[in-house]
């Protein structure tokens, strides 16, 4: 009993020591992954999560998918950091990606298998040759046609008696009266005309004719004048009819006032047609013609659709909001538009053939504007497009591609990061091994880790290099000895690149002071 005890005891102990062993790998992953632990911690035990160490692959081996030389993997969402075998980024829970011998020699380009282009949700289209015909929206405001307005206004000094329509915005109909106006003016030349109309003798025709053209002076209107002839009475009180129908938008008078003559009294303004004065982006103002035609909607009418044409661009920008003002005519039939009432316009621009692409494809640096080709040898490349139109996601190209050119609309913003890192490391290759001269750059850093033919530093900038702080592994050489090297000591070293883009330690001295 005692020795089955015992023997209960022990197994029982190395299923507590294995398991204690195991989670402090995922801990030390989990710790890593959230706060940045140095690369050896997080580097978990084969099986643990984050890791491939039972991967046959490693840095400098052919992939058996592509046939090419594998330099090293990383997170392109931090390229700073290598790794020398596959798994899954610390940084961004996601697959390493390789990094293959002769990348970025072509001006930027990249390689990336088809699992991995999978993995990141590439999609690519075609560029074709289309017709894009811009739709421009903008907003506005109603205003009154003013070209649609009428004057009412006194033709002789008179004192205004009745007022029809006291207050302004009052609703009128052609022909409805306004006001009755007493000329004073008006009896004398009428009673003039009366009494030479009613002399008798030869040559008197001049004489009638004198006086009609003195009752015309007066202020009276042709009908008028037939009115005192047909009737033989004097009349001086005179009604003002409406002239259109509209809107009172200005009153100027008040019973028993006295007006002038051409004084206003009313001025009317038709609501038929309306003006909406649209606000258009400066840069879209090019695509607007006098005479398109115009669709308009409101939120407070919101089943009613309002046609129209642009009338006019007005020679004046907004400052403030760098927009043109196109002056709309809109039919207003129902009358239900009035004026201050916000409404939105839909125009069609001119329409032009060209080469057209997915506007998801852009990418506006403001400096560039960029796409990413999809070459048919699997690689891609960034290319510097120019770009016209823009309408129902597609955008005209003007330069840099060519019909049947297949693009990246994507995860383009993944190769493009990939892309400029591959053009920088080419870069630094150059600089490192100009003409076969070998090239010594120095640094400072804290060791980090420390493996069989490697050691990982926390390095400051390297300015040969161009190289900003980060923490990355460097190749110790074959006879280096390491072992008066401590994990977490500051030192001072120098190295050189190698013909595979691996930076190798040549000296490597303990340092006074600390980089970090």
């Amino acid at each position: 009993m005692n020795r089955l005890a015992g023997s209960a005891r022990s197994s029982s102990f190395v299923l507590v020591t294995l398991s204690c062993f195991f989670a402090s790998g995922l801990g030390l992953y989990w710790l890593g992954s959230r706060y940045g632990l140095p690369a050896w911690l997080t580097e978990a035990a084969p099986g643990s999560a984050g890791t491939a160490a039972n991967s046959p692959l490693q840095a400098g081996d052919i992939d058996p998918e592509t046939g090419r030389r594998i330099l090293y993997w990383h997170d392109p969402m931090v390229p700073g950091q290598r790794f020398d075998r596959p798994g899954r980024s610390p940084f961004m829970n996601m697959n390493l990606v390789p990094v293959y011998e002769g990348a970025g020699e072509d001006g930027g380009a990249v390689e990336i298998s088809p699992r991995t282009q999978q993995n990141l949700g590439i999609r690519t289209a075609v560029v074709t040759r289309g017709t894009i015909a811009p739709r421009i929206e903008a907003i506005g405001n109603v205003a009154y046609n003013e070209r649609d307005q009428v004057i009412v206004e006194a033709r002789a000094m008179a004192f205004v008696e009745t007022l029809y329509l006291r207050a302004t915005l009052d609703p009128v109909r052609a022909g409805e009266p306004l006001a009755e106006l007493y000329v004073p003016s008006w009896i004398a030349a009428q009673e003039e005309f009366l009494a030479v109309a009613k002399m008798e003798g030869a040559g008197l025709t001049p004489l009638v004719d004198a006086a009609r053209q003195r009752m015309r002076q007066a202020g009276m209107t042709d009908e008028q004048i037939r009115l005192v002839e047909s009737s033989g009475t004097i009349s001086a009180r005179t009604t003002l009819l409406a002239p259109i129908d509209g809107i009172v938008v200005e009153l100027a008078t008040r019973e028993g006032m006295t007006v002038m003559p051409g004084e206003t009294l009313y001025r009317i303004n038709g609501i038929d047609t309306v003006w909406v004065n649209a606000e258009i982006p400066e840069r879209q103002a090019v695509l607007v013609r006098p005479g398109a035609a115009v669709e308009a909607r409101s939120a407070a009418l919101p089943n009613a659709v309002f046609a129209g044409f642009v009338q006019a661009i007005l020679p004046e920008i907004d400052p403030a909001t760098r927009t043109l003002r196109a002056r709309v005519e809109l039919g207003n039939p129902e009358r239900s538009l009035v004026p201050g009432m916000f409404v939105s316009i839909s125009l069609a621009g001119p329409a032009s053939e060209s080469l057209i692409v997915p506007t998801e494809a852009i990418i506006e640096t403001g400096r560039r504007t960029v796409v990413i080709r999809a070459e048919p040898n699997g690689t891609f490349a960034p290319a510097d497009v120019g770009i016209g139109l823009e309408a129902n996601g597609q955008t005209e190209i003007t330069t840099g591609l060519r019909e049947g050119d297949r693009i990246v609309v994507s995860g383009q913003f993944l190769i493009d990061s990939e892309a400029s890192l591959r053009s920088a490391i080419t870069r630094m290759d150059t600089m490192s091994e100009p003409a076969g001269e070998t090239i010594t750059h120095e640094g400072e850093g804290r060791i980090e880790a420390l493996a069989r033919g490697q050691v990982t530093l926390s390095h400051g900038p390297i300015p040969s290099l161009q190289w900003g702080q980060m923490t990355m592994r460097f190749a110790l050489p074959a006879e280096f000895d390491d072992a008066g090297l401590t994990v977490g000591e500051p030192v001072r070293f120098r190295f050189v690149m190698r013909a595979d883009g691996q930076p190798e330690i040549t000296t490597i001295e303990p340092s006074n002071e600390d980089p970090q």
